[in-house]
């Protein structure tokens, strides 16, 4: 079996604990979820089970306070876990296991300590589930154009719209949501934290994807629905830097599963060629196919590597928005590229359904898209740049 570490570089950022929490959910991964997770993918859903294990190996509280339940830890374990997860090969289960990553800083942050101390230790024990609402169906990237309304009314604030793409949609308790109560753009945002269970919520299932079948994706319908004033995270008007405050983290995880997914692409494709016979010698042994490795170890080298320097600047509160915008664009590009060459290694057996480079191939899509699409990403950064 080709070792996939092989493939990654030595790098000065990486220490002892982070060798340590790899090895760590290595174990988990190749225990829990590595034998079900092609059964999970079809069948469309994770077990509700799986959140309390991942609570238990610490999967859930890293990064967040210890008086919540959380472990304090820095950018590269979070990029350890998004990288041990991603050897699954299937996107879906990073991105609902771990959608409140980007659900619950808003809360730690912005909001009030009744609400932190009500909802983020129960998320992180993997007891309840927290999901972030902000997409609609027409106001995706164009986050300023939002146009689901939570009205003022006394104590509370009356909601009515639809979110849509929601990921772990279906199964939240809550929903960080982003509404309209001012006037139109970035100044009329607020964040509301939104009881699944209140009174004139709906959901929808949207299960006919392309990809991350293991992941539960929603439309939310609010129909006047009551949330009362406290539950408000930030000033009123004021939700936008709370929601942007999430942005480096997510691209930078994202960033990490497209490298590993990248590296996965070329783990299975070298095995493959090693094991596969053309005109009377493994195909490994033709060169046109050892170019194809050597070209994708070399982009994976180079994301690797802008995406170390881009966690260190984060750590530093120096990275720049032009930075992490263009490494995501990097990551996607680097894995549409190895998920492409391994799937023409593979041939045939590459394009059956249960094999890890099927199921990376169809999601080149989402992680293009989500969290920012590549042409939003290079015209926030040419912006950046003064262009």
């Amino acid at each position: 079996m080709y070792d996939i570490d092989a493939s990654r570089m030595a790098s000065p950022f990486y220490g002892e604990s982070h060798r340590q929490w790899r090895n760590q959910l290595r174990r988990f991964v190749e225990r829990e979820i590595q034998p079900h997770i092609t059964h999970w993918d079809e069948q469309g859903l994770l077990p509700e089970a799986l959140w309390k294990k991942a609570a238990d190996v610490g999967l859930l509280q890293m990064g967040y306070p210890e008086r919540y339940g959380g472990i304090e830890t820095d950018a590269f374990h979070m990029i350890v876990a998004a990288e041990e997860l991603a050897r699954t090969g299937a996107g879906g289960l990073y991105a609902s296991l771990m959608v409140h990553g980007i659900a619950l800083p808003p809360l730690l942050h912005y909001s009030s300590d009744a609400l932190k101390d009500a909802v983020i230790p129960a998320v992180l024990r993997g007891d309840k589930q927290i999901s972030l609402a902000v997409t609609e169906p027409d106001a995706g990237s164009d986050v300023a154009n939002l146009q689901c309304r939570a009205v003022r009314d006394g104590d509370s604030y009356i909601v009515s719209g639809e979110k849509t793409y929601i990921t772990g949609g279906m199964r939240a308790h809550w929903f960080t949501t982003a509404v309209r109560t001012g006037g139109e753009g970035f100044d009329g945002i607020s964040l509301l934290l939104i009881p699944a269970n209140a009174q004139g919520v709906s959901r929808q299932l949207l299960d006919k994807k392309q990809g991350w079948w293991c992941s539960d994706t929603a439309s939310i319908f609010f129909d006047q629905v009551r949330v009362p004033a406290d539950n408000r995270i930030g000033a009123e008007n004021q939700g936008f830097l709370p929601i942007v405050h999430n942005f480096n983290r997510e691209r930078l995880g994202i960033a990490a599963s497209c490298v590993e997914y990248s590296r996965v692409c070329l783990q299975d494709a070298i095995e493959w060629a090693q094991a596969r016979k053309t005109f009377g010698k493994c195909l490994a042994s033709h060169q046109v196919i050892r170019h194809k490795f050597a070209q994708m170890l070399q982009r994976i080298n180079a994301t690797q590597a802008y995406m170390d320097l881009c966690a260190w600047a984060e750590q530093q509160q120096q990275l720049k928005v032009a930075e992490i915008a263009l490494l995501k664009v990097q990551a996607t590009e680097t894995l549409e590229y190895c998920a492409r060459e391994a799937m023409q290694v593979l041939g045939g057996a590459g394009y059956m359904r249960g094999g890890r480079v099927e199921r990376i191939y169809r999601e080149v899509r989402v992680n293009a898209i989500g969290g920012g699409s590549e042409e939003i990403m290079r015209d926030l950064a040419s912006r950046q740049m003064g262009v």
